[in-house]
């Protein structure tokens, strides 16, 4: 009963993400090239940015789930306490824009897990620019990181009612529990990951397919 509930709450929650060609228009009306935007890494002046883009992603996401996260001002501390305790391990990729606004971000750091040696806490990216392969982008960053740190898998606690939560298991994640109502998935070998193209455009015909079929990662 459980996984036809959240099954039917992910359906209903993922027809209010925007389609591809709809983002596509949009994009194109404001002159902008998904390419042309770059993936570096934030720094204690982001925090700002960070912050107003992570309350808007976080609400955007699970509005739809009657879930309402935390206000600016306490995503602004944990921001800001993150980035002061400077921890080994610890990073957060942005995708900016030409103009130098942000559409996405990425946090990770080491997991004391016993399987999985990292943990993507955060993969968020604007709606608007979503079904666009800046989240496959973000992942193949976060992957690539991992393994320069020596860390080979990597594992996220999601929520299944989430509609993109199904997009780890497109992606070569596997659950790491039975319980269906949890969206928590692992990758036990990040080869893969870290393989993906930084390129909107360089996906393979299966990749297409993965974000026409589930979207982009919110």
């Amino acid at each position: 009963m459980k996984r036809i509930v959240v099954g039917a709450w992910r359906l209903l929650a993922g027809l209010t993400v925007p389609s591809k060609a709809r983002n596509l228009r949009r994009l194109r009306a404001r002159g902008e090239k998904p390419d042309a935007f770059k993936i570096r890494e934030a720094s204690a002046a982001d925090i700002p940015a960070v912050t107003r883009l992570h309350v808007t992603t976080w609400n955007a996401t699970y509005a739809p789930l009657l879930m309402k996260g935390p206000s600016y001002d306490v995503r602004e501390r944990q921001w800001r306490e993150a980035f002061a305790k400077n921890e080994a391990g610890w990073f957060c990729f942005v995708v900016e824009r030409p103009d130098g606004e942000l559409v996405a971000f990425a946090q990770g750091n080491r997991s004391d897990h016993p399987e999985f040696g990292g943990q993507l806490n955060k993969i968020y990216v604007l709606r608007d620019y979503q079904r666009m392969g800046i989240g496959r982008r973000l992942l193949g960053h976060v992957a690539r990181r991992f393994r320069k740190l020596g860390i080979n898998a990597m594992w996220l606690f999601g929520d299944a009612r989430n509609p993109s939560s199904r997009v780890w298991s497109a992606l070569g994640a596997t659950k790491t529990d039975s319980d269906p109502g949890t969206g928590n998935y692992g990758w036990r070998d990040l080869a893969k990951l870290a393989a993906l193209p930084d390129s909107i455009d360089a996906g393979t015909p299966m990749q297409s397919a993965i974000c026409n079929r589930f979207g982009d990662i919110q």
